[in-house]
């Protein structure tokens, strides 16, 4: 079974394949209050600057080509200047009203993905979506900050590209927008973590012994994995290899395979009909019984009640 780690999981579920992406464009004075609440956000400044204010802290400016990665929860505010009003309310599901309560999604709409007060304004926001279905996406997410900025600084031109892509309507359309928006978060959340100080489930930290423990057991679930096995396969004692591992992501070896391989087949179990015996066999475990008690034993359920419940 070809694995992947915890940011390539949390893009790849069906619904992380469909995100919403839209080019906002608006002239001041606006203000826009999002009570959606989304795995993830993506906002990306391709022409003038915005606010963020409410419940992710304090005002943030953001200026042409910043990036901000929110995660889904709190209510926020993007704005013109912080003293705006909102004059428009993103209920859950995209619904759009005023404050009156009047649907304003059909109003604003300004032709193909496009959305906002005016067709030729000062601002232009590229506005993304993710909704996160993957056991093994999750701790990433869970992990995340609620905001995080990219300055412009240390960003490629990726955002004035996907910005003008939104407005074309070519072949394979959605593919490209999908593809460059999943690029733009990649390398934003990569910044991230290349700054973070903790070692997140599902992410191979740079340390070069439990980085490489890791890519191995992210890669290759279905191995027979001890503790001697993977500190013979990265060069150390397996001593060394249990204190460094549990040092850095917190617990020991062992039980972050367990964890990792049980997240796998949770996944598999909704996205396939595969039966438990394949997918046991394609995380690790010797059979569907095996599979089916160490799941039961960590999650509390059956595999077969997590595939039917989570589908329902």
């Amino acid at each position: 079974m070809e694995s992947m780690d915890g940011l390539e999981h949390l893009l790849s579920g069906p619904r992380a394949r469909q995100a919403f992406l839209l080019r906002m464009v608006m002239e001041p004075p606006w203000s826009v209050r999002i009570e959606d609440d989304p795995a993830l956000t993506l906002l990306a400044v391709a022409r003038g600057s915005v606010w963020l204010t409410g419940e992710l802290g304090e005002p943030v400016e953001l200026c042409v080509g910043d990036i901000a990665v929110i995660r889904g929860g709190p209510t926020y505010t993007v704005a013109d200047d912080p003293s705006t009003a909102p004059r428009v309310t993103v209920l859950k599901g995209n619904v759009c009203v005023d404050p009156d309560g009047e649907l304003m999604t059909q109003k604003m709409s300004l032709g193909v993905r496009t959305w906002g007060n005016t067709r030729d304004g000062s601002t232009v926001l590229v506005v993304g979506t993710w909704e996160a279905e993957t056991e093994a996406g999750r701790p990433l997410l869970a992990a995340l900050p609620a905001l995080f900025v990219r300055r412009r600084d240390d960003q490629s031109p990726l955002v004035d590209l996907l910005a003008s892509e939104l407005e074309r309507e070519d072949p394979g359309q959605e593919v490209v927008l999908d593809r460059l928006l999943d690029l733009l978060l990649v390398t934003t959340l990569r910044s991230w973590l290349a700054g973070a100080d903790q070692v997140t489930r599902g992410l191979a930290p740079a340390d070069p012994v439990v980085g490489e423990a890791l890519r191995l057991m992210h890669h290759h679930p279905g191995e027979p994995w001890t503790i001697a096995s993977l500190a013979r396969e990265v060069g150390v004692s397996r001593a060394a290899l249990a204190r460094r591992f549990g040092l850095l992501v917190g617990e020991p070896p062992m039980t972050y395979l367990t964890h990792w391989r049980l997240s796998l087949a949770a996944d598999l179990l909704v996205a396939t009909d595969d039966a438990i015996d394949r997918i046991a066999r394609q995380v690790g475990y010797g059979s569907g019984f095996a599979l089916s008690a160490a799941f039961k034993r960590v999650r509390g359920v059956s595999p077969q009640h997590h595939r039917t419940s989570v589908r329902a």
